[in-house]
């Protein structure tokens, strides 16, 4: 906290999974919050009451991150609800189809178009207009959620995996674009409980996560409240850090 008030965080698709346990995250860490969201409204909900039980305050803001005018009028938003102030912004709005990678040559042009709007245009789209507010405040953030995926082949759609290394190499070079003002930085999620990996590997579920909960040397998958915990880690303690992309595995990578 400074003088004119808490810190503030963006936090976009927060309606659920990693976006939800992050905005809570950082409720708890001191942040008042801006939740983005597109068409979840029951989801966002359940996240902003969480949220404002965790001590912050909360404005809840619809927009679909891949359409300029939509984000703009979102971060307008940000900067009525709290004075300008924006001290983070986490990037973590993203979508994905069912056909999985050996199957790549089904996929329509328009779902792979739609997963690089969310995820690829998007990120862009917030952070370029974001950009306006996180430089007028010291230690301005931003956090671009990535994936293993996006970093070595998986199960994952191969629009999805080509997005997330998108994401990748855009958190580097927006991290020299934007420093030494802002610090730029990306979280790598590996195999994730929960429903979007029950949706990329459908029956396999369960016998796959417990396999992969095996072969990893902290013995289990890798949760939301996980990733939540290094999204405050760097946004709060990190501050010589900056183009990185920090993988959250339980040492799964490192090992196989």
């Amino acid at each position: 906290m400074d003088g004119q008030g808490k810190r503030v965080a963006l936090v976009t698709g927060a309606s659920t999974g990693i976006g939800r346990a992050s905005a809570v995250a950082l409720a708890k860490a001191g942040y008042d919050l801006a939740l983005n969201y597109s068409r979840s409204e029951k989801e966002i909900r359940v996240t902003e009451a969480a949220a404002r039980d965790a001590g912050a305050k909360v404005a809840v803001i619809r927009g679909d991150v891949s359409q300029e005018r939509e984000v703009v009028a979102m971060i307008d938003a940000v900067a009525e609800a709290y004075g300008g102030r924006l001290d983070l912004l986490h990037n973590n709005a993203g979508t994905t189809i069912d056909t999985p990678p050996a199957k790549f040559d089904t996929v329509a042009v328009e779902d792979f178009d739609r997963v690089f709007a969310v995820n690829v245009r998007g990120t862009f789209l917030v952070t370029k207009h974001a950009t306006r507010l996180l430089r007028a405040r010291p230690k301005a953030t931003v956090i671009n959620t990535a994936s293993i995926v996006g970093l070595r082949p998986g199960p994952q759609p191969l629009p999805y995996s080509a997005s997330k290394a998108a994401i990748v190499s855009m958190t580097q070079t927006l991290a020299g674009a934007l420093g030494p003002a802002i610090r730029v930085n990306a979280i790598a999620p590996g195999w994730m409980e929960g429903d979007w990996m029950e949706r990329a590997l459908g029956d396999n579920y369960d016998r796959l996560m417990e396999r992969r909960a095996k072969a990893t040397p902290l013995k289990r998958c890798v949760t939301a409240d996980d990733v939540a915990e290094v999204v405050v880690s760097i946004a709060t303690s990190m501050h010589f850090m900056t183009g990185q992309v920090f993988v959250i595995d339980g040492g799964f990578a490192s090992v196989t």
